[in-house]
């Protein structure tokens, strides 16, 4: 069995430490908002149920971390690691502005033009990691997806509301 570096190691908990600590302070905005400001909206018929948001969010952020951590192995070989770190950091922050925003603000529409960007930045992110790694490319399938799905609720949460 071949033996995993302990630099390996303490990048891969970086990575994903760096991307759940996102999810954390995001919901420091979310959480307390669900029961008291969220759960006044008028919402579409396809909205999953609140308990649903937090286990997909921390499966996603594990996967991003992962993804991260596939792609900053690279910095030695690769000349476009730096460029898809940076817009791996762009759309953590936007990932991060969009709870601020949408819950912390109760800034629906603010929210919605906030989340474009997010899609827009993780598509960004999936065209410079898949220069360097398929795998990591692979990783963020289900966050656009996620992101792209809740983009249209935000948009379906404007229009009602």
């Amino acid at each position: 069995m071949k033996k995993v570096p302990l630099r390996s190691v303490i990048l891969l908990v970086i990575s994903v430490g760096v991307s759940l600590l996102s999810g954390i302070i995001g919901s420091l905005f979310t959480q307390p908002n669900i029961t008291v400001w969220y759960a006044t909206l008028n919402k579409p018929a396809f909205t999953p149920p609140d308990r649903i948001f937090a286990p997909v969010w921390i499966m996603l952020y594990i996967l991003m971390g992962i993804s991260l951590f596939l792609v900053i192995q690279e910095y030695r070989d690769n000349p476009f690691v730096g460029q898809g770190v940076a817009v791996f950091a762009v759309q953590l922050v936007l990932n991060v502005l969009w709870s601020i925003v949408f819950f912390g603000m109760h800034a629906i529409f603010a929210g919605l033009v906030i989340i474009l960007l997010l899609a827009a930045s993780i598509a960004a992110t999936m065209y410079l990691f898949r220069r360097i790694s398929w795998t990591a490319t692979w990783l963020l399938v289900p966050y656009i997806c996620w992101v792209s799905f809740a983009a249209v609720l935000n948009a379906m949460i404007l229009i009602l509301n």
